[in-house]
Order: C-alpha cells, then sequence, then structure tokens
C-alpha cells in the first residue's frame, strides 16, 4: 500500500508529519535526545523491532536530522548523532510534552519534568512571539501566505477563503 505524502503541500505542519511519517520518529528522536546513539540502544529503550528501527534511523539520516558516524570497523557499527536540523526538533518535542503534561497526565502527575540547567528551575516551554515575546494565542494570530505558497494554488477560491482577513 503506497503510503499519501504531505512531501509538497504548502504547509509545514504537513510537510513535517510526512517527515516523521509514523509514530516510532519522534519516539526516536526523543531517545536521541535522552543522549542515546547506537542502534542497540535505542532498539533496548523502545523495545522497537529491528526492521523498524532501521527504517526509521535510515529515514532521519536521509532527511539531514541525524548523520552516521563510525564507531567501530569490524564489524562496521555507527552512532546516529543528531544533526543542527535535529537538534532543532528539540522545541517541536517539548511542546508536545508539555500539551501532554497538562491534558494527558493522570493525578499523579507529569511523568518527566523538564529541568533548565542554565538557571537551575524546573521549565515548561512557551510559546511566545519573536518580536514582543508575547505569548501565541490562536486568537491572537492571523495567517498569511508566504514566498514560498504555490501561485497556482493561491487562486484557488479555498485558499483564498482561508486567508481572507
Amino acid at each position: 500500500m503506497k503510503r499519501t505524502s504531505f512531501a509538497e503541500w504548502p504547509c509545514s505542519i504537513a510537510r513535517t508529519v510526512d517527515l516523521l511519517g509514523d509514530l516510532w520518529t519522534p519516539l526516536v528522536l526523543r531517545e536521541a535526545f535522552y543522549g542515546i546513539r547506537r542502534f542497540d540502544g535505542f532498539q533496548q529503550s523502545l523495545g522497537i523491532a529491528r526492521n523498524t528501527l532501521t527504517d526509521r534511523l535510515q529515514r532521519l539520516v536521509q532527511e539531514g536530522l541525524m548523520v552516521k558516524q563510525a564507531y567501530q570497523s569490524e564489524p562496521e557499527r555507527f552512532d546516529y548523532v543528531l544533526t543542527e536540523k535535529g537538534r532543532d526538533f528539540f522545541g517541536v518535542l517539548v511542546t508536545m510534552s508539555r500539551w501532554g503534561d497538562r491534558w494527558l497526565s493522570g493525578e499523579e502527575g507529569v511523568p518527566v519534568v523538564l529541568h533548565h540547567d542554565r538557571c537551575g528551575h524546573d521549565t515548561s516551554p512557551e510559546i511566545v512571539c519573536s518580536m514582543c515575546r508575547q505569548p501565541l494565542r490562536p486568537e491572537e494570530t492571523s495567517k498569511r501566505m508566504g514566498p514560498g505558497y504555490s501561485p497556482r494554488l493561491a487562486q484557488r477560491p479555498e485558499v483564498q477563503r482561508r486567508f481572507a482577513t
């Protein structure tokens, strides 16, 4: 069965979902942020099938979120290391975690606490405007077509309605 692709959609959310592709990929990235670098470490911590893990790691390398670095030649084995693009995914994961903490945690509390080593405090991520540093709220934002939006799609009536002020 052929998988639907959103890679060419004029939407960064759709493109990101396409890159992730499944439930395992963000968990592989989460483990990388926990410091896992080796195939067996990912496999053991996630309990993921080896063939599935192989596929996910190859995709993350192909998409530039991780690089393979040989640490042994006989037999050949690799560390999987986050790239700058991969490390930049941290904000996505902690934002997902914050949402899950708020809406999915039980009475016992959140499962993982984010600690900011630099200031020494437990914290949670906040989405703020990069200009005024005020919280971004859906009711206080609007969307406009960016320079990468397809001119052909921009002419469609439903797209025009979406971006109408």
